[in-house]
């Protein structure tokens, strides 16, 4: 394979990589305060329905993001109140929301599905550093969100280890007993941690109607909520495996599409399914050391906690 055709491979990769990264690091960050939240593919799908048809009635770019957060926001703080101040199970929760996002998002958008996006995120190629060879095509020719992104690793990474606020949302997930003992708001902290949550899935949405593919259609997400859940598993819990997985997962899917490209004589099917095949075998491959997950896992990971502050 030359470096002309690996370049374009490179950039689909990353381009598939991008939302799963954002969407990964918010639930990561939920995860970080004991809050497990599986309705990740129904808060993207309301922010993908809720910027399109933003961008659609002629708000703009801007009112389409800021909507798109908007929308994930809401569908998480109602996940919020009911497994944190409800003491609801996380689980059955979080696949409510899904398919409370699945189905609403189909119901609402049934008249805008196929029509392209009034308006998208341009790519915004940096001078110079987008003519270098391989990486100036994939890294530096982004859109905004995209270059969000990215930045998200080292920003989320830095909260995480380096700040206060990060050490203290860790040690609401591992001990919230403890947490509430030394004086800490252990529900403002899963709230603030369930909010970042949505907002970043809202923002995940809104690559994925106004950014990638710049249409609306019914399951526009592809059940990439699920992949990027899987994804905070396989990277153990910290932000920078994050986007290494993000970038395994987003090569197995560009692959699909340059076979397709090259015309190569396999079911279009079979290639679609690829990243879903990639998925089980990374869960059966980490399942092998359930020590290693546990070791990293927040102790407190989908367990309800009453705090009376």
């Amino acid at each position: 394979m030359s470096m002309y055709s690996l370049s374009p491979l490179l950039a689909s990769a990353i381009s598939a990589a991008l939302p799963l990264i954002i969407v990964a690091l918010g639930e990561l960050i939920c995860e970080r305060a004991g809050i497990l939240n599986l309705g990740l593919e129904g808060m993207m799908l309301m922010g993908a329905l809720a910027s399109f048809m933003t961008v659609t009635m002629g708000g703009g770019l801007f009112l389409g993001l800021v909507m798109g957060i908007s929308a994930g926001v809401l569908s998480s703080l109602i996940f919020g109140f009911v497994v944190i101040n409800l003491q609801a199970n996380q689980v059955a929760a979080g696949l409510s929301l899904t398919i409370l996002g699945a189905g609403l998002s189909a119901f609402l958008g049934r008249s805008y599905v196929g029509f392209p996006a009034a308006a998208s995120f341009a790519p915004l190629p940096i001078p110079f550093l987008k003519d270098i060879p391989l990486l100036g095509v994939s890294i530096f020719s982004l859109n905004l969100l995209g270059y969000f992104g990215l930045l998200s690793l080292a920003g989320v990474s830095w909260f995480l280890y380096r700040t206060r606020a990060g050490l203290t949302l860790r040690a609401v997930g591992e001990s919230p007993v403890v947490a509430r003992a030394l004086g800490l708001s252990v529900t403002r902290v899963r709230y603030l941690a369930v909010f970042f949550g949505g907002a970043m899935a809202g923002i995940a949405g809104t690559y994925y109607s106004i950014a990638q593919f710049k249409m609306w259609q019914e399951g526009l997400t592809s059940g990439n909520g699920w992949i990027a859940l899987a994804l905070v598993v396989f990277a153990t819990w910290r932000p920078m495996r994050v986007g290494f997985g993000a970038l395994l997962f987003g090569g197995v899917t560009a692959l699909g599409l340059y076979f397709q490209a090259i015309g190569l004589s396999i079911s279009t099917f079979a290639l679609s399914s690829l990243p879903y095949v990639a998925t089980v075998l990374v869960l059966v491959f980490i399942s092998r050391n359930l020590e290693t997950v546990r070791r990293h896992a927040p102790a407190w990971l989908g367990k309800p906690f009453y705090d009376d502050s």
